[in-house]
């Protein structure tokens, strides 16, 4: 029987992870052509087939995991979010719970804890969540402030646009959205206040330009960071690696420095005695003329 760790490590390996890619995307467009009433008309079967195969292949992949990893595949947050998508696919759309049936779609979202570029937008996103709840609160205040003064300002005149403040603030969402702001709000308002441009000018460009582009700039600046993070932890990897080959390196020049020194003690010691051994040699020459 296969142990644990060879499992999860084939589990998780590049070609079962390829494999599994195709699965989704090929349940993804499963999923889409399962809307068309014609197809189902001729196709159905299959398409179902399909998509109870791409559901046994993911059952079998989270079982695999579960066994190879046991409690420890919970700490992995994109592990419990591919459980629970897999889960809600499991659950029986019927009755009540029909409308979980269009749940089934959220498995092409599988896509995102596979796919390591995507997986790290989602987490860049996540991690700006902090910068972005800031400017949120700031953007609030700014609608806040302008939907007050456009309701005292243009509420009487204009009461479907301006005639409260939830109304106000609707319609200065819409603005900001550059969604018909012209034609459809702003030369009306215009037409009977001639100096309102002096209102929606300065609202657009704190709103849209300078709000907006704060929340990109949150989102980038976090993408970097996180990028930085990874490239000095892969860094400290390589030096971490260069270290310890330096270390087994000077080790084992002390070793052959430390069996130098010995040998030569050993030589010196032997001189010293008079234990050396005397050079002899082959050559006729050097023991004289010889006597036949």
């Amino acid at each position: 029987m296969l142990s644990r760790e060879r499992i999860g490590a084939w589990i998780e390996s590049s070609p079962v992870q390829r494999f599994i890619i195709t699965v989704i995307i090929v349940n993804a467009v499963t999923l889409g052509l399962e809307t068309s009433a014609s197809l189902m008309a001729d196709w159905g079967a299959l398409l179902h087939l399909l998509d109870r195969a791409a559901l046994t292949i993911f059952v079998i992949e989270i079982g695999l995991k579960l066994y190879a990893f046991r409690l420890g595949f919970f700490r992995g947050a994109w592990n419990v979010f591919d459980f629970i998508v897999v889960g809600v696919a499991l659950v029986p759309a019927s009755g009540p719970l029909a409308v979980l049936r269009a749940l089934r779609v959220l498995r092409v979202l599988r896509l995102v804890s596979t796919v390591p570029r995507l997986r790290f937008v989602v987490e860049a996103l996540l991690a700006a969540i902090p910068g972005i709840t800031a400017i949120a609160g700031l953007m609030l205040l700014i609608f806040y402030v302008f939907a007050v003064m456009s309701t005292g300002l243009f509420g009487q005149a204009f009461p479907e646009w301006f005639g409260s403040i939830g109304a106000s603030m609707y319609t200065l969402f819409q603005i900001m959205t550059l969604e018909s702001w012209s034609m459809g709000i702003a030369r009306p308002v215009m037409a009977e206040f001639p100096a309102a441009w002096l209102f929606f000018v300065p609202f657009i460009l704190i709103a849209t330009f300078t709000m907006l582009n704060l929340f990109i700039g949150i989102i980038v600046d976090t993408m970097q960071t996180m990028h930085e993070a990874d490239h000095a932890a892969e860094r400290r990897e390589v030096e971490g690696a260069m270290h310890r080959d330096t270390d087994l390196v000077l080790a084992e020049v002390r070793r052959l420095q430390a069996d130098l020194a010995s040998l030569r003690a050993e030589l010196h010691g032997r001189s010293s005695a008079g234990d050396a051994p005397v050079p002899c040699s082959d050559d006729p020459r050097e023991h004289g003329p010889q006597t036949s």
